[in-house]
C-alpha cells in the first residue's frame, strides 16, 4: 500500500515532461491518477500505460486550455471517472514566450490564460471537489525569481502571477485543512528543452554549470518534491514557495 493510496490526484499537462514525472510518481505512491492532456492523445495514454504498468491506477482525460470554458470541459471529463479529488496539481503550461520587442497581443493573452487563468479557474471549480485535507501544488519556475533569463519576461509574468495565487489561496482554503504551496523548477530534461539542451555538449554544459549541484535537472527531481507536498508529511507546509531549481538561484 502505497502512502497516497486510496486517493485521487488530477495532473494538468501530465503526458509529458515533468507533468508525466508527477503523475508516475504519484501513481507509484497509491494515487489513482488523472493524467490531462492538451491535444497529444498518444503522449497520454503512454502515461497511462507507464503508471499501470507500475502496478497504479490511472486514466486519461483531455481539455484544451485557454479556451473559453476550459476549466468547465476539464471537469465534466474527470466527473466521468472519479468522484471527489484528493491532489490537484496545476502543471500544464506554456513555457516560453518571445521577447519584449517581438511579443505580440495574442501571444501575450494566450500565455497568460493558459498559465494563469487556466489554473484559476480550474482550481476554482476544483475546490468543491477537493475534499477536505486535500492538496494543491502549482508548478511555477525560478524565473519568476530571477532575471536570468529576460527574453521570457511575460512566461515569468505569469509565474508570478501563480506564486501569488498559491499564497492567497492557502489562506482561502486553509480553514478546510487543505494545503496549497508552489514548486518551481530550473532547467529540467525535457523534450520541451531538448532542442537547445541537447544541440551541443557547450550548451548542456553551459545548463548544468547554473545549478549549484552541477547538473540538469530530471522530472523526478521536482516529481519527488510535489510528492513531498503531497503526502501526509507535507501537511505542515502551505503557502510556501518551493525551489526546485537544484540551486541555481543561489
Amino acid at each position: 500500500m502505497g502512502v497516497l493510496a486510496g486517493r485521487t490526484a488530477l495532473v494538468t499537462g501530465g503526458s509529458r515532461g515533468i507533468g508525466r514525472g508527477i503523475a508516475e510518481r504519484l501513481g507509484r505512491d497509491g494515487a489513482r491518477v488523472a493524467v490531462h492532456y492538451g491535444s497529444d492523445e498518444p503522449a497520454a495514454k503512454a502515461a497511462v500505460d507507464a503508471i499501470r504498468a507500475a502496478g497504479g491506477s490511472a486514466f486519461a482525460l483531455r481539455a484544451e486550455l485557454g479556451a473559453p470554458g476550459d476549466a468547465d470541459e476539464l471537469w465534466r471529463e474527470f466527473d466521468r471517472h472519479a468522484e471527489g479529488l484528493d491532489i490537484l496539481v496545476n502543471n500544464a503550461g506554456i513555457g516560453t514566450s518571445r521577447p519584449f520587442e517581438e511579443i505580440d497581443e495574442a501571444e501575450y493573452d494566450r500565455v497568460f490564460a493558459v498559465n494563469v487563468k487556466a489554473p484559476h479557474f480550474i482550481t476554482q471549480l476544483g475546490a468543491t471537489r477537493l475534499r477536505d485535507g486535500g492538496r494543491i501544488v502549482n508548478i511555477s519556475s525560478g524565473l519568476a525569481r530571477t532575471a536570468m533569463m529576460p527574453d521570457k519576461m511575460a512566461y515569468a509574468m505569469t509565474k508570478g502571477a501563480l506564486d501569488i495565487f498559491t499564497r492567497d489561496l492557502a489562506k482561502v482554503l486553509g480553514p478546510r485543512g487543505i494545503t496549497v504551496n508552489t514548486v518551481a523548477p530550473g532547467i529540467i530534461d525535457t523534450d520541451n528543452n531538448a532542442d537547445w539542451l541537447r544541440s551541443s555538449d557547450e550548451a548542456w554544459a553551459q545548463a548544468s554549470a547554473i545549478s549549484a549541484l552541477g547538473r540538469v535537472g530530471t522530472p523526478a527531481d521536482v516529481a519527488d518534491v510535489v510528492a513531498f507536498l503531497a503526502s501526509d508529511e507535507g501537511r505542515w507546509v502551505t503557502g510556501h514557495w518551493m525551489d526546485a531549481t537544484g540551486g541555481s538561484l543561489t
